[in-house]
């Protein structure tokens, strides 16, 4: 067991550039002294008593009585769910590395949504369904934007941009989060009522709108609100996201994202229960609503997990900050997610259409059985 001492200057370093990677030189105070270590005083530590952190700075060599360190400190996406940073080059790729993977897959999700925006809108649940979809995709894109703009924000200690940075992250991220939750409440709501009227189009969008944002706008709000004016809303250790060790901000995302996920999982257990068990008419309609509301129980049955899986993850970071394993799994997890988000909803496209084309074949037998002079006719006759 080694016993560790000052053995150099303390210095207080403030690069005139943005830099990421500093190489600094000690003269050692006793040559007898063996075993160096590279550290930095980490503020965040011991509940804001602050500490050495060897986190980002490592032993370079040791020669004519002087030490050689070199640290990096860089922003990765376990920061979401983690006391403090983590600086490890590995989990820095990986990170970055996803979220251009994500982003561009966002883009695609969005551009491919605009394009058959009108073809897919075939009922009031597929439309509501779609809603959803572009809410989480541009929410969880523009989250993505403000990660990598906080990243370089965090390198130049300017506090009020890292400040606006944070409350954006948090604010979009919790957004993708309460439009899976209004989702899966869609779902169940449609699952119950899905032949007996109810709330408007119009009343639904207004609902999905007041969660979706509303309810991300008044928590980050609150959160920004309560620990800004005591300058402990962002950590301060080249970092711009949510405090933990002096106000427990990081809770304002935790929570919520939590007790969503366990939310879906009860609601997705309810509706496949609830649509395996009922039955449905014969018509045209109800099949439609019956096929549309399974497309999105299978979505949450893939999705749901993964991103239980995922946030699970934060809490082991929460847990253990220092485990490096843990980090590079969540970021890994964290920026795949998304490409799972568009895999899915390829899938569930590619199968509406395919369930569509069946219909209007049948739809055709149906009308050629009823007027068989139609045969040869345009898709007029179709009913």
């Amino acid at each position: 067991v080694y016993t560790y001492v000052i053995n150099g200057r303390v210095a207080l370093i403030q690069p005139e550039s943005n830099l990421t990677n500093i190489s600094i030189a000690f003269d050692v105070l006793n040559e007898t002294l063996g075993n160096p270590k590279c550290v930095f005083w980490d503020f965040d530590l011991f509940d804001g008593l602050g500490g050495w952190s060897e986190d980002g700075c490592s032993f370079v060599m040791s020669e004519n009585g002087s030490v050689t360190c070199n640290c990096d400190h860089t922003t990765s996406f376990s920061i979401l769910m983690s006391p403090s940073s983590y600086s490890d080059p590995p989990l820095e790729y990986i990170t970055y590395i996803g979220v251009g993977i994500s982003m561009g897959s966002l883009i695609i999700c969005l551009i491919i949504e605009g394009i058959v925006w009108r073809k897919i809108r075939t009922n009031r649940t597929s439309y509501l369904r779609h809603v959803s979809i572009v809410n989480i995709a541009v929410s969880l894109l523009i989250a993505d934007i403000w990660f990598i703009i906080g990243a370089a924000i965090s390198k130049t200690k300017n506090a009020p941009a890292c400040t606006a940075a944070t409350f954006f992250i948090h604010f979009f991220y919790l957004a993708m989060f309460f439009w899976m939750l209004a989702s899966a409440l869609l779902l169940l709501y449609l699952t119950v009522n899905v032949f007996d009227g109810g709330l408007s189009k119009a009343s639904m969008l207004a609902i999905g709108f007041s969660l979706g944002y509303g309810a991300p706008l008044i928590i980050a709000t609150i959160t920004i609100a309560v620990t800004a004016p005591s300058k402990e809303y962002i950590q301060n250790n080249n970092a711009c996201w949510l405090n933990w060790y002096k106000s427990k901000a990081l809770l304002g995302f935790v929570i919520p994202a939590l007790l969503i996920v366990a939310v879906n999982l009860i609601i997705l257990i309810v509706v496949i229960f609830k649509i395996v068990w009922r039955r449905y008419g014969e018509n045209a309609a109800q099949a439609g609503e019956k096929h549309v509301l399974l497309v999105i129980a299978r979505s949450l049955a893939v999705l749901t997990p993964f991103f239980g899986i995922t946030w699970g993850l934060g809490v082991g970071i929460m847990a253990s900050p220092k485990n490096r394993g843990i980090h590079i799994t969540f970021a890994l997890f964290n920026s795949l997610q998304v490409i799972f988000f568009q895999a899915q909803w390829e899938i569930r496209f590619f199968d509406l259409k395919r369930w569509n084309r069946l219909q209007t074949h049948v739809s055709r037998k149906r009308c050629l059985l009823l007027n068989p002079v139609c045969e040869g006719c345009s898709s007029d006759c179709l009913v």
